[in-house]
């Protein structure tokens, strides 16, 4: 057992050496009786940098979108989807991978209203058709894919990515939608001209508390 324990923390030794980061002239993996510790700096841990730059991002979001907007995307990109995917997952890591794929959708949401208040609306169709796709019951991204139809000038689209929510929903749980969902609908029925003002996530758009 203790051969075999050798062996691994050699290879892993070995494998953080050739790791750019890990040319620092610091030793990792020392030799720690009865056995082994491993130092590492916090900003070479993916999840702290993402929790790092999600934060600056957020300070970043009121007035100055656009780079905020470019920190989430730096911050998402030291994630996996969904986070930890390809780490065999004990109980506790199981609620620590629930909670960071939360934190995760969190940012992805606020980089979407950056987005959004940034008028990249025909940019953002195509993920959020696919966000859509991949949490079909987070009603959140089909209000925002709603608004991003109808403000690209695709209005039956729109309205008709409405009625797959309402069937989902239905299929699913067995309800409607919230009356948010509704009450959208009915402002890309009427073509209301602040339907085309940047500045408005569906919420406000429809005078809804966020």
């Amino acid at each position: 057992m203790t051969t075999t324990a050798q062996t691994y923390i050699y290879k892993l030794r070995k494998l953080l050496a050739e790791h750019s980061e890990a040319r620092s002239g610091k030793e990792l993996i020392k030799t720690h009786d009865p056995g082994y510790i491993l130092t590492v700096d916090e900003s070479q841990i993916d999840v702290f940098r993402f929790r790092v730059l999600a934060r600056r991002a957020r300070e970043l979001s009121r007035e100055r979108p656009e780079t905020a907007a470019v920190v989430l995307r730096e911050a998402l990109g030291h994630l996996t989807e969904p986070p930890l995917v390809d780490v065999p997952l004990g109980p506790v890591l199981q609620i620590d991978a629930a909670q960071l794929a939360e934190e995760a959708i969190s940012m992805v949401e606020l980089r979407i209203e950056l987005d959004m208040r940034l008028g990249r609306h025909q940019e953002l169709v195509s993920e959020l058709r696919s966000l859509v796709a991949r949490h079909p019951l987070r009603e959140w991204f089909h209000y925002h894919l709603i608004l991003a139809l109808a403000r690209s000038g695709r209005r039956s689209e729109a309205l008709q990515a409405y009625d797959r929510l309402r069937r989902t929903m239905r299929e699913e749980l067995g309800i409607d939608p919230q009356p948010l969902a509704e009450r959208l609908q009915r402002v890309v029925l009427d073509g209301n001209d602040e339907l085309l003002d940047p500045r408005l996530v569906p919420h406000a758009l429809v005078g809804a508390d966020r």
